[in-house]
């Protein structure tokens, strides 16, 4: 009786070297194509700017002439410290009262909680301009409320209007990420601290808020970075003696045909935001590692 002898398998070739750049060539496009896309959506705009800040309002190269008149201007002072001053309340604002508002939605359930939280949801899908439009009806200077008032309550032009009106829009960037941090909150903490005799306020300001504060100051910092670059609110506010950088920028370039000047007041706008964004960005990396932990 023979026994059979186990055949070897097939040798299978390796693959060529062309082969295999055939197969890596879909991955070399998905990563060098969006480079492109941005490096000509994007790259190329921020580079014309800064190339642009260089030069006078006849577009002829002055070197930093038109940095150092720009930095001593003392409008350009006040534009500067309007838009921190006016972000910063903005802010301020939104994280008392979107932390008011995530913590009665996700601890004092109610009827229609669901329904107020899509409300405030379905803010952010609004254009931003139509939050000051709506309270101008209300408190502009031939709003409802300043003609019954005799023309008591007409703030919608000033500093306090801008502050409110981007309160109102901005205030769901706060309210959504609490939430989220909200409901990860085990509520067996709660329990305890209410057994040892914590009331409410001792309860959310030594059991909760220190446990969701890294979300707290990301939402913080997003709101801040987009109050920072707000242009519609304090247009449409018609608050003309509220210049922020955003207003500087569009009446130097715009109204004055200053684009010199106005490249200037981009840059500076830019480097702004990006430091304020890398901030936010070192803030969610920590909550993110803290809630990974």
């Amino acid at each position: 009786m023979s026994i059979a002898t186990p055949t070897a398998p097939p040798a299978v070739a390796p693959p060529t070297p062309t082969s295999s750049r055939w197969s890596q060539a879909p991955r070399i496009a998905l990563i060098v194509g969006p480079l492109v896309v941005l490096a000509v959506g994007l790259g190329y705009p921020l580079a014309w700017v800064v190339s642009r800040s260089m030069t006078d309002r006849d577009d002829v190269f002055v070197g930093g002439a038109t940095w150092s008149a720009t930095l001593s201007d003392p409008a350009v002072h006040k534009a500067v410290w309007r838009t921190l001053e006016i972000a910063a309340y903005s802010t301020l604002g939104c994280v008392a009262v979107g932390t008011f508002l995530a913590f009665v939605l996700a601890f004092v359930p109610f009827p229609g909680a669901g329904g107020v939280v899509r409300i405030i949801e379905a803010v952010v899908s609004l254009p931003s301009f139509l939050i000051p439009l709506a309270l101008g009806v209300l408190f502009g200077p031939v709003g409802v409320v300043s003609a019954s008032t005799g023309h008591q309550f007409t703030f919608m032009s000033s500093v306090t209007g801008v502050v409110l009106a981007e309160i109102a829009f901005y205030t769901p960037f706060v309210v959504r990420p609490l939430l989220a941090a909200f409901t990860q909150f085990p509520t067996a903490h709660i329990d305890v601290a209410s057994s040892l005799g914590a009331g409410p306020l001792r309860i959310a300001g030594r059991v909760i808020l220190p446990r969701v504060w890294p979300a707290l100051a990301a939402a913080a910092a997003l709101t801040f970075l987009l109050t920072l670059n707000e242009f519609g609110i304090v247009l449409f506010t018609g608050a003309k003696d509220v210049m922020t950088l955003p207003m500087m920028i569009y009446t130097r370039s715009m109204v004055s045909s200053d684009f010199a000047t106005a490249a200037v007041l981009a840059t500076m706008q830019l480097v702004l935001s990006v430091a304020v964004y890398l901030g936010y960005r070192a803030i969610v990396a920590r909550f993110d590692s803290q809630t990974g932990a």
